[in-house]
């Protein structure tokens, strides 16, 4: 079993404040990412949000843009408009929204920070892939977004995506795991390697009329747990988590580990 991964989340809504100006004041806080290989998807997407903020006349439309109302949406159109200048904080520290609290990586030992900050891959709207100590700003943005000039976002990172993890897993140890644990949304964003193995993960449990169905609300809270259990325990593939008590109270199925076009859907199941 290879000790490498790449395990792939979506970032959160909730972002912390903060953070420091990188930089001479007059500096495009871009000016760190002219290397970087999404670098010019990132100025493109960056730019063409702020086009599109500006010529949105209607609240409204700047509402469903942002997927924000209120105070927030307030919020959010100002962090959008001043990212050149604005503060930056590592993306781990930035995202704070439900599955970043129940990965909980404070409290995570020195090794286990170090195996995440290896293997997680987190795939933004404005961003593409962010490494969890890329310093970014607040920002608001939907990987389901559209933006004047570029179309929906999935849609425009696909290409560049797809290519930069293919780049990524061959430059891993060979045999290294791919977990996919991103939403619909974000998942139209990268296509998976057609001849990798890619591990997802579905929890399950009772209705009110006791059939099985996939967990909505605490998904993202259930798959933060299971990031943590990956980094702690690094040898761990997917059937040593027949062991693992989450601490939601859910098990693996057994049935699931097998593998079916290239893709091991494990289902764990709530227990009563």
């Amino acid at each position: 079993m290879s000790n490498k991964r790449l395990i792939l989340v979506p970032p959160s809504e909730g972002k912390a404040l903060g953070g420091e100006v990188d930089g001479a004041p007059t500096e495009s806080a871009f000016a760190d990412d002219c290397d970087h290989p999404l670098a010019d998807e990132r100025r493109a997407v960056a730019e063409a949000l702020v086009e599109t903020i500006q010529s949105t006349g209607s609240r409204a439309q700047l509402a469903k843009l942002l997927g924000a109302r209120g105070d927030t949406l307030d919020r959010s159109i100002e962090a959008d408009l001043e990212l050149d200048q604005a503060p930056r904080l590592a993306a781990i520290e930035r995202y704070d929204g439900v599955l970043y609290q129940h990965l909980d990586v404070p409290s995570l030992d020195g090794w286990a920070k170090r195996r995440l900050n290896a293997s997680l891959v987190i795939v933004s709207g404005l961003w593409g892939f962010v490494t969890p100590q890329e310093r970014i700003p607040d920002y608001r943005l939907k990987m389901s977004a559209s933006l004047k000039g570029l179309g929906k976002l999935s849609t425009f990172w696909r290409p560049a995506l797809t290519e930069h993890l293919g780049n990524l897993l061959a430059n891993a140890a060979r045999g290294a795991e791919l977990w996919d644990l991103l939403p619909d949304e974000h998942s139209l964003a990268v296509s998976m390697p057609p001849r990798k193995v890619v591990n997802r993960a579905v929890f399950l449990q009772p209705d009110r009329s006791g059939e099985m169905r996939p967990v909505s609300h605490w998904n993202k809270a259930y798959k933060g747990a299971l990031v943590r259990f990956l980094v702690e325990n690094p040898p761990a593939g997917p059937e040593d988590l027949l062991d693992w008590e989450h601490p939601g109270g859910f098990s693996l199925d057994p049935d699931s580990l097998t593998v079916r076009n290239r893709i091991r859907q494990l289902v764990f199941v709530a227990q009563p």
